[in-house]
């Protein structure tokens, strides 16, 4: 590449957390970076509609590319989150055992612990599973973070900006927006979420299905000022985590979420018979929430993969699309750990990739309301 050739550019396709992460890494190690998001901001989809629980992967199958790279962020994110000024409590979780399966259970879950290097221990008073390294922070502080810190060091984002179509080309990628953009990439990370899907096909890529899986939750505010100091995690299921406990870093109380799977990618609705299921197993493990009325309910669609998860990689289609999908819940938690797998990619694909910098601190960006309430209010926005 000579002085007068412009470097590269790499797309990003969807401002979440994990297309944030992807664009703050990019930044940082050197590559010309856009991020577009369809919607009118970022993280208002299930970015911001999580339990903002940082899992450490203790429970995670040793092996899997989902648990290796929840290991990688567990130890990239904590400099990030100082440096960028993330608020976060490190709160640590407790899995107490109520049956005699329960406890073969968590002794299951401390050695799976030990196989992925995560520090867990049983009490001995109850059996319960301790793990001290579970902490909770606001995603959409942290999405913005990543964002914000990317523009700093050169990145570019655009917003309403939905890719509506994908062009090959011999130096690279065309994509069209539905706003009128067209911008002429070298390379494109697909981390559109639900919708990775729908892009991947604009490419002729159909070797995956997303379909979303609801999660309610529900938030509550405990009285005289109590507070809850850790993160209550039920036994899991093969199927999912089941309802979790868990502070707030405005001092609410969340209990969630359920796991219902739809085909609507737009059903952002809490169903009526949602708060006696959470209710029910919240109320058994955190006995303060008996006969306590929510403040608030929410429902979050994490992206999940049919028959398929985490699919990370370069498109067979065209390997220029590096799909980043069916990242179904834990994209929070390994989404600095993505970020640097797949810009890990980028030399293979001709893209030059210079060390990693120090994250680029920027003001801190004005809450508009607690996460937990922002997206549901877009959504209601949309549909009035």
């Amino acid at each position: 590449m000579n002085a007068s050739t412009p470097p590269p550019v790499v797309a990003v396709i969807g401002g979440g957390v994990v297309g944030s992460a992807l664009l703050h890494v990019l930044a940082h190690r050197g590559v010309d970076a856009l991020l577009l998001e369809a919607q009118s901001d970022l993280a208002l989809s299930a970015s911001g509609t999580n339990s903002g629980v940082l899992h450490t992967g203790f429970d995670s199958t040793p092996g899997q590319l989902e648990t290796t790279l929840i290991l990688r962020a567990a130890h990239i994110r904590p400099a990030i989150l100082d440096a960028l000024g993330v608020p976060t409590i490190p709160a640590g979780a407790e899995l107490v055992p109520r049956t005699p399966e329960d406890h073969e259970t968590v002794r299951a879950l401390a050695a799976n612990a030990a196989a992925n290097g995560v520090e867990a221990s049983i009490r001995a008073s109850d059996g319960a599973l301790l793990v001290p390294g579970e902490s909770v922070t606001d995603p959409v502080a942290f999405t913005r973070a990543l964002a914000a810190s990317a523009v700093a060091a050169g990145a570019r984002i655009e917003t309403g900006a939905r890719v509506t179509a994908i062009t090959p080309t011999d130096q690279g990628l065309v994509l069209d927006t539905a706003d009128g953009g067209r911008h002429e990439v070298a390379v494109a990370i697909n981390a559109a979420g639900l919708y990775a899907d729908e892009i991947a096909r604009l490419i002729g890529d159909d070797s995956f299905e997303i379909y979303p899986r609801k999660g309610e939750f529900f938030v509550f505010e405990l009285p005289d000022g109590e507070t809850l100091d850790r993160i209550i995690l039920p036994v899991p299921t093969k199927r999912t985590k089941g309802v979790l406990v868990f502070p707030t870093l405005d001092g609410k109380v969340v209990a969630g979420p359920t796991a219902v799977d739809l085909d609507d990618k737009e059903d952002w609705s809490v169903r009526p018979e949602a708060r006696d299921e959470i209710l029910t197993k919240a109320v058994e493990q955190f006995p303060t929430l008996a006969g306590l009325e929510p403040v608030f309910s929410y429902a979050g669609l994490r992206p999940a993969g049919r028959d398929s998860n985490y699919v990370v990689g370069p498109s067979t289609v065209d390997a220029r699309l590096i799909n980043v999908a069916a990242i179904r819940s834990t994209g929070l938690t390994a989404s600095l750990g993505i970020a640097d797998h797949v810009v890990g990619m980028l030399p293979d694909l001709g893209i030059p990739v210079g060390e990693l910098r120090p994250p680029t601190p920027t003001a801190p960006i004005a809450a508009d309301g607690p996460w937990w309430r922002r997206t549901a209010a877009h959504r209601e926005s949309e549909a009035s």
